[in-house]
């Protein structure tokens, strides 16, 4: 079985890893990219999660207009001003400027949403008739689960990518972590509509 230097090549950079590990996950994965990109992605990605609580000093402001009507500016941050200079990171940060254009996210992070906002959705759903009827040891994870889905849409990490919906947009934030090798985040943006105040 031969493997290809342009599929190693890809895999590198798609992922973040060096060329002999691109090489053994697609030795492994019998020489099918596909497999040995979802192997790789969750060594990525495990990667990223640790680099997950460096600091974010670094970092550029981009904007992005949609047909006159729907401007954004956001602000992503990184660890060094090399990152920031980046040409593929200064495309990352105008994918999330489009990204809070189409998809309108009122926050970032899920840790973002205010405790009292958070806490009124979650008494909301402890109190609903459908709840009452669940066995009450598995009441707290079922609303867990609904609560996440409920700020699905208004936070950003956890919209489907509009690029590429079979990923999160943390998804592809933690394949940015792992391909640039620093922790990034996004630390703020706002979005204007015509016409639409808030």
């Amino acid at each position: 079985m031969s493997i290809s230097i342009d599929d190693i090549k890809k895999l590198k950079e798609l992922t973040g890893v060096g060329l002999t590990d691109a090489k053994a996950a697609l030795v492994e994965a019998d020489g099918n990219f596909d497999k040995a990109l979802e192997a790789m992605r969750k060594k990525g990605l495990t990667k990223a999660e640790k680099k997950g609580d460096r600091e974010t000093r670094e970092g550029i402001i981009d904007s992005y207009v949609h047909g006159n009507r729907i401007g954004v500016v956001v602000e992503v941050n990184c660890e060094t001003d090399f990152v920031a200079r980046l040409p593929e990171f200064k495309e990352f940060a105008h994918q999330i400027a489009m990204q809070i254009a189409a998809m309108s996210p009122v926050y970032s992070t899920m840790e973002d949403i205010p405790g009292d906002v958070m806490e009124a959705k979650k008494k909301e759903l402890l109190e609903s008739d459908d709840l009452k009827k669940k066995p009450e040891s598995m009441r707290e994870q079922i609303v867990e689960g609904q609560l996440k889905k409920h700020f699905a849409e208004q936070v950003l990490s956890e919209q489907a990518y509009i690029l590429d919906d079979s990923k999160s947009v943390g998804d592809h934030i933690k394949e940015q972590i792992a391909k640039s090798g620093e922790n990034i985040r996004v630390a703020q943006f706002k979005r204007i509509e015509l016409g639409v105040t808030e």
